[in-house]
């Protein structure tokens, strides 16, 4: 492709240069890997068969990202790769035979290697009938991206080749994500296709080409053909890529996100009580960018979900007050409700919808703490509420704090910082990690007599309130306040 553009001569030449040392550094990275590839090109070739390392581990190698799980495409037929990886790996397993796959594991690398495929699909679903391919060209063009459809060919002896027929290279090298064949054709065999596209403008930083945006707001629709499971995998890895804020404005620009997590453009519509920012939706924006900065590991998508979501609530308790203000009073309980029903109906685990919504529940907690006027008591109950997931709610208020007035902002973090050093105190003389009750169930049982039943989960809840508001007590106090329980309780039965 020629750049005619002013200055178009001097572009090609920098993109052929800056081909030629992509293409170099991913030849030395794939060089790296010869002690898996090259035995196992030479298999193949003993058997008188073509192996391909292709699509995406193509295109991360080529980006310098490539990782621990390569996919691979051959004229062989499933049963021969089974044969032809029998002593090779591992470990070696068949349960994607009949889609073509054998997979296995060699070292600390995992092996996917699939028959050509020229697969047929019933537009009904996104469940293809399986037909195996004889060549190279039509397994690439039935795949999703140009960036993800280039192919090594693999030599005996650990030469390589490099095959790019659809010139994803070119793409790949402006920043462009676009299909091989027409769009609307691609997302109607595919609709997962169109949020895979908005995934890798997270995961790679690059743009969806003209057309794709086109067809995926006109075929947005088609998305309800795909299962919950296979969207919420989607939508994590878009939430943890390094782009989430861009891949979040085009799955609302779109129109996916009216189909699959419609609470996010909903914030489009509620303004900020603060009018510090453009609506709700944009502030979340921004929190969630704010939540990212504070991560110290690997991406964490129940922080960034609770970031992203934490005002959900606002549009259905937005109230207009009097004077012109807006309120948007217990915006953190109904958020939290609303995460559940969506979470669940996207099918995640339990523990994640639980962490998520817990975080959105709890995200106005800390603003009760004024200027440091809680209880310790007070402190407590925050720490056990958080309970786990202490300091992630840590990360969800600091970067909840987003006004341009750097005096209240400062102020706002400094508040944070009195109240975090409350928490260490506290915890240094108390441990605030295991706030139990003073006495277990067997010595409540053996202090007042009691069968095993509803009355004993009474009494330990009494303690461990006890516990919350005074702290740690000597047994004999605990054995005695809960006595006096015992007797108010059966004095007003």
């Amino acid at each position: 492709m020629t750049d005619t553009a002013p200055g178009g001569q001097t572009r090609d030449v920098e993109r052929a240069e800056r081909r030629m040392r992509l293409l170099a550094s991913a030849a030395v990275t794939l060089q790296s890997l010869g002690d898996i590839l090259t035995p196992l090109a030479d298999r193949f070739a003993d058997r008188g068969h073509e192996l391909y390392l292709v699509g995406g581990s193509v295109r991360d190698a080529v980006l310098g990202r490539l990782g621990n799980d390569l996919d691979f495409t051959t004229d062989a037929r499933p049963e021969v790769i089974a044969q032809i990886l029998a002593g090779w790996g591992d470990a070696v397993w068949d349960t994607g035979i009949e889609f073509g796959t054998v997979s296995a594991t060699k070292d600390d690398a995992t092996v996917e290697i699939t028959t050509f495929r020229s697969d047929l699909y019933d537009q009904q679903s996104r469940n293809p009938v399986v037909t195996f391919g004889d060549t190279l060209e039509d397994d690439l063009i039935r795949r999703d991206f140009r960036i993800n459809a280039m192919a090594v060919k693999l030599l005996p002896g650990g030469q390589q080749q490099f095959c790019d027929p659809l010139d994803g290279m070119h793409d790949l090298l402006v920043g462009v994500i676009d299909t091989p064949a027409a769009p609307e054709s691609s997302f109607n065999d595919d609709p997962l296709r169109m949020l895979r596209g908005v995934r890798f403008v997270s995961q790679l930083g690059f743009r969806l080409a003209d057309r794709v945006v086109v067809a995926t707001r006109e075929m947005a629709g088609q998305i309800d053909r795909i299962t919950a499971e296979r969207i919420r995998v989607e939508l994590d890895k878009m939430i943890c890529g390094e782009h989430p804020l861009e891949a979040i404005d085009l799955l609302v620009d779109t129109g996916l996100a009216d189909r699959v997590m419609p609470e996010v453009p909903g914030m489009k519509l509620t303004i900020d009580e603060h009018h510090q920012h453009k609506d709700v939706y944009q502030h979340s924006l921004t929190v969630l960018k704010q939540a990212i900065d504070l991560e110290t590991g690997d991406p964490d998508p129940v922080l960034r979900w609770a970031a992203l979501l934490h005002d959900i609530g606002k549009p259905a308790t937005r109230r207009h007050e009097a004077g012109g203000g807006v309120s948007f009073h217990h915006h953190e309980v109904v958020g939290a409700k609303l995460v559940r029903k969506r979470m669940r109906a996207l099918k995640y685990p339990k523990a994640v919808v639980d962490d998520v919504s817990q975080l959105v529940f709890l995200h106005l907690r800390f603003h009760g703490y004024g200027d440091g006027m809680w209880t310790d008591s007070a402190v407590r109950r925050y720490v056990t509420d958080a309970g786990p997931l202490l300091e992630r709610l840590h990360k969800l208020v600091r970067a909840d704090c987003t006004t341009r007035n750097k005096r209240r902002a400062r102020r706002l973090q400094e508040t944070y910082d009195s109240l975090e050093e409350r928490i260490a105190v506290l915890n240094a003389a108390e441990d605030l990690d295991r706030v139990r009750p003073d006495l277990d169930g067997n010595a409540i049982m053996e202090l007042l007599g009691l069968p095993p039943g509803p009355v004993v989960g009474e009494a330990w809840k009494y303690l461990k309130e006890l516990r919350l508001d005074v702290g740690p007590m000597s047994r004999e106090d605990a054995e005695a306040a809960l006595q006096a329980w015992w007797r108010a309780r059966e004095g007003g039965a």
